[in-house]
């Protein structure tokens, strides 16, 4: 169903009609620590947001490389839910180039390790211009 549609983990391929990588909540489960519960809780904004990253107006580089040292910082502070806006691509078939990118960068290394799902935000946090992203808990180097 298009419900279940939303919440994503980042290492499933896939296009969903909004241009939005995305899995259901199922597989998005299948993570370790992540179950259908909290890929729920994802979607609909329910985890107190701990950081907020804003990419939009950089260049594609720039919002990489800011993404990759922003949320591998914010896993190794203990933060776990950051929401990046994006921006919406206004104009643009299927969004910008951020909007596009950011799910893929999700599910490539460094970023792989670090997150645990994303979704769509929801309107009072930017919907389709930004997303919640859900990062693992931060492991003791012992």
């Amino acid at each position: 169903s298009a419900a279940k549609k939303a919440v994503t983990a980042p290492r499933k391929q896939g296009l969903s009609h909004k241009g939005i990588e995305s899995t259901s909540a199922k597989e998005a489960a299948k993570g370790g620590d992540y179950d259908r519960r909290s890929a729920q809780k994802l979607k609909r904004g329910q985890f107190p947001i701990d950081a907020k990253l804003d990419l939009h107006g950089m260049t594609q580089d720039e919002a990489h490389r800011t993404l990759n040292a922003a949320l591998s910082r914010a896993c190794l502070q203990g933060k776990r839910t950051i929401l990046v806006i994006t921006g919406k691509g206004a104009g643009k078939k299927g969004g910008g180039v951020l909007r596009r990118n950011v799910p893929r960068w999700l599910g490539e290394a460094p970023l792989a390790g670090v997150v645990l799902g994303y979704s769509e935000a929801r309107v009072r946090d930017g919907g389709e211009g930004a997303l919640y992203i859900r990062l693992r808990r931060k492991q003791s180097l012992s």
